[in-house]
């Protein structure tokens, strides 16, 4: 298990990770829940100078470990979860290692940065994984997103999950 006291570090996405990033979309882990990787890395290289969407690493002690990336649904036309109250932002992460998954990483890395993001004023964060995907269900739960509704959109069939930055400090 992931041990209390792990911090993770953020840092943008640049050209130079993108084939590490590559290697991990074609992991059979995350490759059941993303598109291919040619068309991946495509849209994450066109994220890097985006204003609406932010590549990140996560690192755990200097080293690479996952790949997320936090986007404003209210900065695209038409974006499936432009409902979401003004300020939303959603969030997708995968762990590109396979040998640190099941072990807690997942809710830590998610729990972290929506702290973060909680200090810098976003009042609702949500995340949108698939209904099949029950470990980033449970890590999700474990990181304190509750599901708020199941849609059909242009991402497929997805649990739309969320927390609220007054629930999170009350908690």
């Amino acid at each position: 298990m992931v041990k209390q006291e792990s911090s993770y570090d953020f840092r943008p996405v640049t050209k130079k990770d993108l084939p590490m990033i590559a290697g991990w979309l074609a992991e059979p882990h995350v490759a059941e829940w993303w598109d291919d990787p040619e068309t991946e890395i495509a849209e994450i290289a066109d994220h890097i100078d985006s204003i609406s969407v932010e590549p990140l690493i996560v690192e755990l002690d200097g080293k690479p470990i996952a790949y997320l990336q936090s986007y404003d649904p209210h900065m695209e036309d038409g974006h499936p979860y432009a409902d979401q109250p003004f300020g939303t932002l959603g969030i997708d992460v995968s762990i590109g290692r396979p040998e640190l998954i099941g072990i807690g990483h997942g809710s830590a890395i998610v729990r972290q940065f929506v702290e973060d993001l909680f200090e810098e004023g976003v009042p609702r964060v949500i995340i949108d994984p698939d209904p099949a995907n029950l470990r980033a269900i449970r890590a999700y739960e474990k990181a304190g997103f509750l599901a708020i509704d199941r849609r059909q959109s242009i991402y497929g069939d997805v649990v739309l999950m969320a927390i609220d930055a007054e629930d999170a400090q009350e908690g």
